[in-house]
């Protein structure tokens, strides 16, 4: 066989495993969306990757306070003030904030670069799938299980996985552990004050508090109880 012929045929058989990883990498994706659609994860890889880190470290390893509840048992005052804080359009976008996203283009030549565009559906993506990074990889990821999930997951689970999941603290993961922790109650049972001010740390739980939250917190507090009553129910 002529070595032109030899080089192709070896190049269309790495194509064809190629073609056959891929194939395998995107079933398996839907695989995992599809069976969470029903059944509540049991972890998330952000908590995993924490684990393995004080592992590494020699830190002690401290179990998270974790209490899986329906978005039914959640407070409405902290499902309206969560959307209020993180994404007031969830309910209208499809994974992507384009809105948001040009707010934040537009703000970066300012001083000020508090904005995110991240939408619940981009946090729920990463924080169930997906191990912390900054790669481009790990973007490009992000936004294909948001697609994923928002195909194959109703607004409801989207949100109800999210609320269960989030990052609310070292070692305190979803409203329920969170309502506990900070406050000795259940999330049924958050008054609306409470629930703004546990929104008003999310974009940094680990710094922030809500028991002795700092005037900016406050601040925050009063602007999300502002658009608390202009959030749809979920």
């Amino acid at each position: 066989m002529p070595r032109k012929k030899k080089k192709q045929s070896k190049l269309r058989r790495m194509l064809s495993m190629l073609s056959l990883a891929a194939a395998a990498v995107i079933l398996f994706s839907i695989f995992q969306v599809l069976t969470l659609r029903f059944v509540n994860p049991p972890f998330t890889l952000s908590t995993t990757y924490d684990r393995v880190v004080q592992v590494y470290k020699g830190e002690p390893w401290q179990k998270p306070a974790w209490h899986w509840v329906s978005l039914s048992d959640i407070s409405s005052h902290l499902k309206k003030a969560v959307l209020a804080s993180e994404d007031q359009r969830f309910l209208q976008h499809r994974g992507f904030d384009f809105i948001e996203l040009k707010i934040v283009l537009r703000d970066l030549t300012s001083a000020s670069r508090t904005r995110g565009a991240s939408t619940i559906s981009m946090q729920t993506a990463r924080t169930i799938f997906l191990l912390p990074s900054r790669s481009i990889i790990r973007k490009l990821l992000e936004a294909y299980y948001t697609v994923l999930i928002e195909i194959l997951w109703s607004k409801q689970r989207i949100f109800e996985v999210y609320m269960n999941t989030v990052d609310w603290g070292r070692n305190i993961l979803g409203a329920e552990a969170a309502a506990r922790t900070y406050f000795s109650r259940s999330a049924k049972y958050l008054t609306r004050e409470q629930a703004a001010l546990l929104a008003a740390i999310l974009p940094s739980p680990r710094r922030w508090s809500p028991v002795i939250p700092s005037e900016h917190v406050r601040w925050r507090q009063k602007r999300i109880m502002a658009a608390m009553d202009k959030m749809p129910t979920l």
